[in-house]
C-alpha cells in the first residue's frame, strides 16, 4: 500500500470508528508506530484528524485528504495503463466527440488516442490539453475555470456554465470513490460540480476507476450508479462488486 493510500484508509477508518490508538493503527496496516505517527501528523496538518494522547480522532469538520496529481500518477500505474487501453474500445467513430475529465487514468487514455482517429476533444485538464494540443487529428477545446493545484483541473461556475452548452458522444471520467450506496464521489465540491456537469453533457458516460477505489466513499457524490453506463476497472475488483454493479445495469469492463 502506498503512503497516500494508507493515509486515506486511516482517515476513512477513523471516520468510521471515531477513535483509534497508534498501536491499533500500526497493527491494522502492518507498519511501525513511527510510520503511523508520521501519517497522523500529515493528516492533522491537512485538517482531517485531531491528535489525542496515544492516537487520533476525526476532525470536527470533515475534510478528506486528496493526493496531488503526481503522487496519484505513481500509484497503481500498471493497472491504470490497462484500464486506459481497454477504454480505447469505447471511443466513438471518427468525427465523434469526447469529454475527458482530469485524472491520471484519463491522461493515459489521452496519450493513447489513435493518430488516425479524428475527434473533437473537450477537457478541463491542463495536462491533457497540453498533450493533445499538437495532434492534427484532434480538435481541442479547453474548458474555462479556476485551475486547482491539486488536480490541475479547471473548475468553478464558468466551467459548469460552459458544459451546459455541450453535448458529446462519450464522457470519460475519473473518480476518487465508487460504492453501491454512495455512487461515484470525490473530496472537493467544485471538482464534483464539474464532473456532474460532464455527466449531463454526454450521451454515454464511462468511468475509469482502479479497483482500489471500489468500496471507497468520498465526501461529495457527483453521480448515481444509474447515471453511468460503463465502468472500466482492473481485475482486482471483487466478484461480488462486479456482479452487483452489473445487477444495477452498469456495464463493467475488466482490463
Amino acid at each position: 500500500m502506498y503512503a497516500e493510500e494508507r493515509q486515506q484508509a486511516i482517515a476513512d477508518l477513523l471516520s468510521l470508528r471515531g477513535r483509534l490508538s497508534v498501536t491499533e493503527l500500526a497493527a491494522e496496516y502492518d507498519v511501525t508506530t513511527e510510520t503511523v505517527r508520521r501519517d497522523l501528523s500529515l493528516l492533522e496538518r491537512a485538517g482531517v484528524v485531531r491528535r489525542v494522547h496515544g492516537g487520533a480522532v476525526p476532525a470536527e469538520a470533515l475534510t478528506v485528504l486528496e493526493a496531488r496529481v503526481d503522487d496519484r500518477d505513481r500509484a497503481r500505474a500498471v493497472e491504470k495503463e490497462r484500464i486506459a487501453k481497454a477504454a480505447l474500445d469505447l471511443l466513438p467513430r471518427t468525427g465523434g466527440s469526447v469529454l475527458l475529465d482530469a485524472g491520471t487514468t484519463t491522461a493515459r487514455l489521452a496519450a493513447m488516442l489513435p493518430r488516425d482517429l479524428s475527434l473533437t476533444v473537450i477537457t478541463n485538464a491542463v495536462p491533457i490539453a497540453a498533450r493533445l494540443a499538437g495532434m492534427s487529428n484532434v480538435e481541442l477545446h479547453l474548458l474555462p475555470g479556476r485551475v486547482r493545484s491539486t488536480t490541475l483541473a479547471a473548475v468553478g461556475e464558468s466551467t459548469v456554465e460552459a458544459l451546459r452548452t455541450v453535448r458529446t458522444d462519450v464522457a470519460f471520467l475519473g473518480t476518487n470513490g465508487l460504492s453501491l450506496t454512495h455512487g461515484f464521489s470525490t473530496p472537493d465540491p467544485s471538482e464534483a460540480a464539474a464532473k456532474r456537469a460532464m455527466v449531463a453533457a454526454a450521451h454515454k458516460v464511462v468511468v475509469l476507476v482502479d479497483s482500489s477505489k471500489v468500496g471507497r466513499e468520498n465526501t461529495v457524490r457527483f453521480a448515481e450508479l444509474s447515471d453511468v453506463d460503463v465502468v472500466v476497472t482492473d481485475d482486482g475488483i471483487a466478484d461480488r462488486d462486479r456482479d452487483a454493479l452489473r445487477e444495477r445495469d452498469v456495464e463493467v469492463v475488466v482490463a
